[in-house]
């Protein structure tokens, strides 16, 4: 189809009058034919693929035509307004927007989120879940198998059922980090990226209390969709081959969506009074698991912008996440508030890999023409795909369209979940519960309670009953003359679940008291977790 401006060619069609050629758009087809209005554009989509289907509706469906051509014509006669409002909508470029660039981004810095999760682990797992750690990976297993018969392989879906020892922990989490490694360089995406999620789920299943974060169920579901829009190939391309499906671009929407609403709705729905009169972040800095330096100086803010800021996270958790499925414009309007949420949130606290994961997500709203601008030429080059390039194949459609109707339903069963909708009967939500083992569906929402105050639990030891000596962690707050520490994109796993156990009693962590036996044992590789052992030559 050739496409040309009237004032050009209507001297080449003189049995057209210039009137009509004002009023409405026409398809001059080679016969001479010529079709007007809505008929002249649903014949020119039959030459899109996938398109057909319109021109059949507009001839055979009754009222199609008369509705269509109402429509075509109160547009014609409304051009500038709805100009400017496709403006305001879609912004300059209306043409169909194509998504390659951002998710080659939204898979390098997957791989990062990967390799941070998967190299901070390297260096905690034995002390954590290793055969002298608090919650030793074997035994738990060994547990579990007394217990429960062949269903376990499906409740607890790890690899250390073949070999629960340290070095296949080591093995798998320093494997993990190689293998990112690979994904952030592009080779072999599929099959990377279902090593990767292998892997991590073997850990965060025998990780038990210390892999049971948000972030570590937010990268396994955002990892498994990956796999989805991951191109195949074995070697990295300068330009791909084929587009990105697009049902596995609106599943990670749909993820990143449920992520920031159920975040503000939790907040909501806790009663909590801080965050109904707008004084939760008058504590938070201060009583967050990890602050950062920068978090000190926040909290010093008037209490104005205290109050302000909550209005500002209720309204980019409640009410942006609706901007994900907006028009042109208005989604990267969304995607860029949701952004500077989560570079605010890093600034104040260490999150570890949370927040790099959620800007990834958050990447994938962003089409090619917006981020060609702003992204240096190379990088850009990188994530073009050819427009030549055909679909996947079917049997491709075909093995992802059930998986992805799955993933839906649960998503919206668990967004029932968390609005309390009362009518759908509680049989639904099994679903939901089939999918936990394997974390393809999760909740999310932090802080849904604010603490207002902070508890510390202080572990000392002593060789004679008399002189009592601090074990100082990290990361976590304990030196009262030691600035806090930034430790994102890492996370210091039993700094944070020190944080919990303040908030309680020793029978709420049941992790508690195997870690004071290995202190009192002298265990290297629980010792590692701390600062420093403070009895180093002691038996």
């Amino acid at each position: 189809v050739r496409y040309e401006p009237f004032q050009k060619v209507s001297t080449q069609f003189p049995a057209i009058p210039r009137e009509a050629f004002a009023r409405a758009v026409k398809l001059i087809l080679p016969d001479g034919t010529a079709l007007s209005a809505a008929h002249a554009v649903f014949r020119t989509l039959t030459f899109v693929p996938g398109c057909a289907w319109m021109l059949w509706l507009y001839k055979h469906v009754p009222g199609v035509a008369g509705v269509t051509e109402f429509l075509y014509r109160f547009v014609a006669r409304h051009r500038n307004p709805l100009y400017r409002l496709t403006r305001l909508l879609w912004g300059k470029h209306f043409e169909r927007p194509t998504f390659s660039l951002a998710p080659w981004l939204f898979l390098r810095l997957l791989g990062a989120a990967y390799f941070f999760a998967f190299l901070s682990l390297a260096t905690q797992v034995l002390g954590l879940v290793g055969q002298h750690g608090i919650l030793p990976a074997g035994e738990f297993l060994a547990m579990v198998e007394s217990r429960i018969g062949p269903e376990r392989y499906w409740l607890l879906p790890t690899l250390a059922w073949l070999n629960s020892s340290d070095t296949m922990l080591r093995v798998m989490s320093v494997g993990g980090a190689l293998a990112s490694l690979l994904l952030i360089f592009d080779i072999a995406p599929v099959l990377i990226l279902s090593l990767l999620w292998i892997l991590y789920l073997s850990l965060v299943t025998v990780g038990q209390d210390f892999l049971g974060f948000q972030w570590d169920s937010l990268l396994l579901e955002a990892g498994f969709l990956a796999i989805l829009i991951a191109p195949w190939h074995l070697w990295p391309r300068r330009v791909q081959k084929a587009p990105v499906p697009r049902i596995a671009r609106w599943l990670l929407w749909f993820l990143l969506f449920r992520l920031m609403f159920s975040s503000g709705m939790v907040k909501l729905a806790s009663g909590d009074p801080t965050w109904r009169n707008l004084t939760a972040l008058n504590y938070h800095y201060y009583t967050q698991p990890l602050p950062t330096p920068i978090a000190w100086y926040i909290h010093l803010a008037p209490a104005w912008f205290q109050h302000g800021s909550v209005v500002f996270l209720f309204f980019v958790e409640l009410a942006v996440p609706f901007l994900i499925f907006a028009p042109r414009l208005w989604r990267h309007v969304g995607g860029g508030l949701l952004i500077c949420l989560q570079v605010l949130i890093a600034l104040t606290g260490s999150y570890a890999f949370f927040n790099l994961l959620t800007v990834a997500l958050c990447l994938l709203l962003f089409d090619d023409a917006s981020l060609a601008g702003v992204l240096p030429r190379l990088l850009t080059e990188r994530g073009r795909v050819d427009s030549s390039g055909k679909p996947r194949a079917a049997v491709y459609r075909w093995v992802t369209a059930p998986i992805a109707l799955i993933i839906f339903i649960a998503g919206m069963l668990q967004l029932a979940d968390v609005l309390s909708i009362q009518w759908l009967p509680r049989s639904t939500f099994q679903l939901v519960s089939e999918l936990e083992p394997v974390r393809l569906v999760n909740s999310y929402g932090l802080f849904a309670v604010m603490t207002t105050s902070r508890p510390e639990i202080i572990i000392q030891g002593s060789n004679d009953g008399e002189t009592w000596v601090d074990y100082e962690f990290k990361f976590k707050a304990g030196n009262l003359h030691r600035a806090p520490r930034w430790a994102e994109p890492f996370q210091p796993r039993l700094d944070w679940q020190m944080w919990f156990a303040a908030l309680g009693d020793y029978r709420s962590s049941p992790w508690f008291v195997p870690l004071m036996i290995r202190l009192l044992e002298g265990s290297p590789p629980v010792l590692a977790l701390f600062e420093r052992n403070p009895f180093p030559h002691a038996q």
